[in-house]
């Protein structure tokens, strides 16, 4: 099983809302590098759902339960999307400037490649933040 960050801005599409309606297609993904990513997705892959922008903190865990497949809001038929079910909020929410402090976590993509809307989280990485989440 992979794992992955995927971003979100509360005030777009947030934890509240997401955990409301159980399961989503994680659409309007349209930078390569993060097509790839969700391409990459498997399912029960787990993934840190994030607040982009306004809090910029991991608030919750996601599940994959439908590969890529193409993205429906795309006009030009290229991008893909996945479709993500919620799991559970964290118990306390890590910050970027708590993940940016610890220096075991500088090659984490969300530090590495910021714009990024979905990245990897490697499996050491998914520890130290699910430990830091359970604080």
């Amino acid at each position: 099983m992979a794992h992955w960050l995927i971003k979100s801005e509360p005030s777009v599409y947030g934890w509240e809302q997401f955990v409301k309606e159980k399961k989503t297609s994680w659409t309007g993904v349209r930078n390569a590098q993060a097509a790839i990513n969700l391409k990459a997705m498997k399912v029960g892959d787990r993934c840190f759902f994030y607040h982009s922008n306004e809090g910029k903190e991991i608030v919750g865990i996601a599940e994959v339960v439908k590969t890529a497949y193409p993205d429906p809001t795309d006009k030009e038929g290229k991008a893909v999307t996945v479709d993500v079910k919620a799991v559970e909020p964290v118990k306390t929410p890590v910050t970027l400037a708590a993940i940016k402090a610890d220096p075991r976590l500088k090659e984490f993509g969300l530090v590495r490649q910021s714009r990024l809307s979905v990245v990897p989280v490697s499996d050491e990485q998914w520890k130290m933040i699910m430990k830091m989440a359970a604080a």
